[in-house]
């Protein structure tokens, strides 16, 4: 049969052929939906991306400094022993005080206090010869203001996003806090580089104070009306229902298992003298960044996936299967492209973990367990640079990168076996998504009023 006396069914399926894979390819692109139906959304994240790229060059200069002034990597790596207590003591808190007093008023306050720490920053920087231990102190202070803003801000987003763009919110909110860890760090290199951590600090204060602009245009976002104080109690009682659900704990351990062995940024001033190559420093740093960047643009196909357990475990495992092999070779593209692949397995696991926190936790829990979940994803990164930097400074920093690599594979292989409920989380059959759903539905429909 020639083609044109082929069936008219025929013709009409190669013709739809082309345009649904085409319909497939955009179903890949970020979802900016959020961004376009909510204005407080909107500040939110201008805020987050402004302060955050500043927070990045300051990221990249307070490691810098201390290398500049010791030498060592025990010293480097001590930056996260400084934050580790003053992280959880306030993350804790602030998750109690976020569920009971106006969210919007401790953002904006914590915001403001930290472009004063960066200020500090600068002051001791400029000093004839600067000290080690304000750098440890300030550093010590960010922690606690992190902790007590955090569970704020990601509290806020559920109830200025509809419920069924929470999905695309988290997977837009990690694209853009990927671009901002490219340029932040990128940028952060080579100013470190030619003139010093003092112009780092100068544009950290200043971007403080821009999102604190765009963060008290912000709508109140008080309390419940049966709210009860901040109070140990109230904190336990967050904590009791964390426990209650395997779901949730898996999102904690097995982030904090796969930053603990496998995080080696602190590890980064090192590695870039290993490979012969000081200009690297701040590709080092963005490089994870890129990775989870292009994961970000593309995530449309997340809304096809509903296991979202599994697809934390096997990102977590991937995750430290790529740095693993940063320690495997002497080569500078291998090693930024094999952080790139870490930093998009980083990004999946992100983006999943966000959508189960924000699909199944309610409202008037949501500070509470967002402290516990700022825990997670800080205390693992934190405990991570104390590791490399300790083993780093026992066996050198090749043997501390690898070895982590092969634990973190290992220890997520080892939670997965012991999480069932966590592996088989389907977000279409579990009833806390559902709960929290109808709820949410409820607030957005009333707010419409």
């Amino acid at each position: 049969m020639n083609s044109e006396t082929a069936a008219p069914g025929d013709a009409s399926q190669q013709g739809e052929k082309p345009r649904r894979r085409w319909r497939d390819l955009r179903d890949l692109r970020v979802d900016v939906t959020p961004l376009k139906v909510s204005r407080d959304y909107r500040l939110l994240t201008y805020s987050s991306v402004i302060s955050g790229f500043g927070s990045f060059l300051t990221y990249v200069a307070v490691p810098f400094q201390i290398k500049d002034l010791t030498g060592s990597a025990l010293a480097v790596g001590l930056l996260g022993a400084t934050e580790l207590v003053p992280l959880v003591v306030c993350g804790l808190w602030g998750g109690a005080l976020a569920d009971a007093m106006d969210r919007r008023k401790l953002v904006v306050s914590t915001e403001a206090a930290s472009a004063v720490l960066s200020v500090l920053l600068l002051v001791n920087a400029l000093l004839p010869h600067p000290m080690l231990w304000p750098i440890y102190v300030l550093t010590a202070a960010f922690a606690a203001v992190n902790g007590l803003q955090r569970p704020s801000r990601e509290a806020i987003v559920p109830r200025v996003v509809p419920p069924d763009l929470i999905l695309s919110a988290g997977a837009l909110q990690w694209m853009l806090g990927s671009f901002t860890q490219i340029a932040g760090p990128a940028l952060g290199g080579v100013l470190v580089a030619t003139t010093g951590p003092t112009v780092a600090y100068v544009a950290d204060a200043a971007t403080f104070l821009a999102s604190c602009v765009f963060l008290i245009r912000l709508r109140p976002s008080p309390q419940s009306a049966d709210a009860e104080g901040a109070s140990l109690r109230g904190i336990a009682a967050g904590w009791k229902y964390a426990r209650s659900r395997q779901e949730l704990i898996g999102t904690y351990v097995v982030d904090i298992a796969a930053m603990t062995f496998a995080m080696p940024t602190a590890l980064f001033p090192f590695l870039a003298d290993r490979l012969h190559a000081s200009w690297s420093l701040g590709l080092l740093y963005a490089a994870p960044a890129v990775g989870s960047a292009l994961v970000s643009v593309s995530s449309g196909w997340t809304r096809r996936v509903h296991r979202h357990g599994l697809a934390v475990i096997w990102a977590a495992g991937a995750w430290g299967a790529a740095i693993a092999l940063v320690a495997a070779t002497l080569n500078v593209g291998v090693v930024l492209a094999c952080l790139a692949a870490a930093g998009a397995a980083d990004a999946v696991s992100g983006v999943f973990r966000m959508s189960i926190w924000n699909q199944t936790i309610p409202d008037a829990l949501r500070g509470r367990l967002a402290g516990i979940e700022m825990l997670s994803f800080s205390t693992g990164p934190i405990l991570g640079q104390v590791r490399a930097g300790s083993m780093a400074a026992w066996r050198g920093p090749v043997f501390s990168v690898g070895f982590g690599g092969l634990a973190c594979v290992g220890a997520v292989l080892g939670l997965a076996a012991f999480l069932p409920g966590f592996r088989r989380y389907d977000v279409r059959s579990d009833t806390h998504a559902e709960a929290v759903r109808e709820e949410r539905m409820a607030a957005h429909a009333a707010a419409s009023l």
